[in-house]
């Protein structure tokens, strides 16, 4: 299966540019990038013993045309060898480097690459990506179930999907924290990874968890970044119009699993598979087009709220709400509708009813024509 990004990382790569590819772990970075390059000496992953000799000792492939770095951003001279690298063979060679952590963040001091690259974030499968060419209802529920990572939806059986899960769940704080972060207490680490997915969808509170943990406030707010930064969850702040017509919410955040399958409650976990196909949609735009897109929810301080709301280059393009069930429209999109500058609201389901109310700028709609009018990657 070819994913979304293809075309855009051809054209970079053509266009002498390396090319970034962060991601979760295991969400397709490796099969995405040999799909340029299916020839094993051409395929240079860190977390190998011997071919983290080969880099050192520069021991690289004569003039490939393609050559994949993977997880290299686990070395830690590696922005200055790449860059050393590149110089000398971009005419020759097209570079890839992927990680399952943020490429961006581990830099390891100032960024020597600066104009040498474009950095792509890789999101896991939503229903217009899928090898169906109309997704249905059963496409839906699968994804919800099995989560967007493409082997467990692909295998579509619960024993598989749940030994996947905990294999995954054990190279992030084994591997990944370990390989790039000094923490010392390991095990409340991973607990604090338990406990995350029962409190996704929700507004998370650092007080609560340090309660929980027995730990520092600065170490729970430390540790959430470092999850953040190994693409184990994302968390979204609240919006902040600049006209001040209603108060507000503006310091807890709300945290999501990039994992949804592990959300166990329906209507938490519907809301957390809507998020990450607007974060997807948002990294899209940014990343092949340049634009700066932000995703937040909107919540005021009589606790009204709205769930999502997109903005392109600081402006509000449209507002999303999540129910499970085929609802009448939230009472709270049209009192945000008269108060906001929020040009649409929609309200998306897992049922089949479609509603236009135009008083509201509102729309009901199942979040299957919700994905495909927008044209969701």
């Amino acid at each position: 299966m070819k994913r979304y990004l293809l075309p855009f990382l051809e054209k970079d790569l053509r266009q002498h540019k390396m090319v970034f590819i962060g991601g979760p772990r295991q969400v397709g970075k490796t099969t995405l990038s040999h799909l340029f390059s299916q020839n094993p000496a051409h395929y240079l992953n860190w977390d190998d013993a011997e071919t983290r000799r080969r880099i050192l000792a520069n021991e690289l492939p004569y003039k490939p045309e393609y050559l994949i770095f993977d997880e290299i951003h686990k070395y830690k001279e590696w922005r200055n060898f790449l860059k050393g690298f590149y110089d000398l063979h971009n005419k020759e060679t097209k570079i890839i480097v992927t990680g399952s952590a943020r490429l961006d963040y581990y830099r390891r001091g100032g960024d020597s690459l600066m104009g040498r690259y474009f950095y792509y974030r890789l999101s896991p499968l939503s229903l217009n990506e899928l090898p169906t060419k109309n997704p249905n209802k059963k496409d839906l529920l699968q994804l919800l179930q099995f989560g967007g990572f493409p082997e467990p939806f692909f295998s579509g059986e619960e024993s598989f999907w749940r030994r996947w899960s905990k294999e995954r769940r054990k190279k992030v704080i084994q591997e990944d924290l370990i390989d790039l972060e000094r923490v010392k207490e390991v095990s409340t680490f991973s607990l604090l990874a338990d406990i995350l997915p029962d409190r996704a969808s929700s507004l998370l509170s650092i007080k609560s968890l340090k309660e929980d943990l027995l730990v520092a406030h600065e170490t729970v707010d430390r540790w959430l970044e470092i999850l953040e930064n190994l693409y184990y969850i994302f968390r979204l702040s609240p919006y902040q119009q600049q006209e001040n017509k209603i108060k507000l919410m503006k310091k807890e955040r709300k945290v999501y699993m990039w994992d949804w399958s592990a959300v166990i409650d329906i209507g938490a976990k519907f809301e957390n598979l809507v998020a990450s196909q607007l974060l997807k949609y948002c990294h899209f735009i940014e990343d092949t087009e340049g634009f700066e897109m932000n995703l937040y929810f909107l919540r005021d301080q009589e606790k009204r709220e709205i769930d999502f709301i997109v903005t392109k280059d600081k402006k509000p393009l449209f507002a999303v709400e999540c129910k499970s069930g085929e609802k009448s429209l939230s009472r709270h999109i049209p009192y945000f509708a008269k108060r906001t500058d929020i040009p649409f609201f929609y309200q998306v389901h897992l049922g089949e009813k479609n509603v236009f109310m135009e008083e509201y700028r509102a729309r009901l709609m199942p979040f299957i024509d919700f994905c495909r009018e927008l044209k969701m990657p």
